[in-house]
């Protein structure tokens, strides 16, 4: 670890994170015209984002900043692969990480991995993952904040797993052994084609919450795991339909069991993708 990364790190570890997510999350929810505006272009200036493929660019039609965070595309911004064997990003960002899942352990930087137990919070569960294969996808505050399905599949469970909220970007993962099973995250169980597969929505430093379609927010906090079975409710979804949202940058993570899926050969560490686009094929 640079002693650069060391410090990013060790300023996070004496930040209140909940409070100060929630404090800014007051702010993200303020329906004030002059501060949501303010916050909006702000935003836009600092982090270069592409309002124009924004459904609105009229920053009065945004409700307040988080509204604009999570703001819908036009039609047609985000072409989906017509592939049927195409499995394709469920979000936009950068490729953290893309591998194997060897000995359940899962890649998080170069010398650092974690177990897909911790991540998942079930060992069981992260026995159906043995020699499979997954990905972590980063996304920035610029980036589309929508979640949607990689593959079709119907909804089987859902995890809530409090922790902390360090930031997820490339600097802490480099530095911080486990980031992503250290974090506040939601797993959620899918059954598809391909047999079952988990996509974990993970929290992150200023995520003021993680919504999803079927049960709206799940409120941060540090209380207990909350498990959800969704077995019996029929909840499925097409490939490319949105499924939930982040509040701020923060990623995404698929697990897939052994022999199902090849990535790409330019999904790699570092990789921009675009949500709808093929990621890899799927036998």
């Amino acid at each position: 670890m640079n002693h650069q990364a060391e410090l990013f790190v060790a300023l996070q570890r004496l930040l209140p994170q909940h409070a100060l997510s929630r404090l800014i999350a007051r702010a993200a929810e303020s329906k004030m015209p002059w501060l949501k505006n303010l916050l909006i272009k702000r935003a836009i200036a600092a982090f270069d984002i592409n309002i124009s493929e924004a459904a609105s660019s009229d920053l009065d039609d945004y409700k307040n900043f988080n509204d604009f965070f999570t703001r819908a595309l036009k039609d047609g911004a985000r072409p989906m692969d017509q592939d049927p064997k195409a499995l394709v990003s469920p979000a936009d960002g950068a490729v953290s990480q893309a591998g194997p899942i060897t000995q359940q352990r899962i890649i998080q930087a170069k010398g650092s991995d974690y177990s897909a137990s911790r991540l998942l919070g079930d060992s069981e569960e992260a026995k159906l993952y043995q020699d499979g294969a997954f990905t972590t996808i980063y996304l920035s505050p610029k980036d589309y904040h929508r979640v949607h399905m990689p593959i079709a599949g119907t909804l089987i469970s859902t995890r809530y797993i409090p922790g902390d909220l360090f930031s997820v970007n490339d600097k802490t993962a480099q530095a911080l052994p486990g980031l992503f099973a250290r974090n506040e995250r939601l797993v959620c169980q899918f059954d598809s084609e391909l047999g079952q597969f988990a996509l974990v929505f993970v929290g992150a430093m200023l995520v003021a919450g993680i919504e999803t379609v079927w049960g709206g927010f799940e409120t941060p906090g540090r209380g207990a795991v909350r498990n959800a079975d969704f077995s019996g409710r029929d909840l499925s979804f097409d490939k490319g339909e949105e499924i939930g949202r982040f509040k701020f940058g923060s990623t995404v993570i698929l697990l897939f069991q052994q022999d199902k899926i090849d990535w790409q050969d330019s999904f790699i560490p570092k990789a921009a993708v675009q949500m709808g686009e093929k990621i890899a094929s799927y036998k």
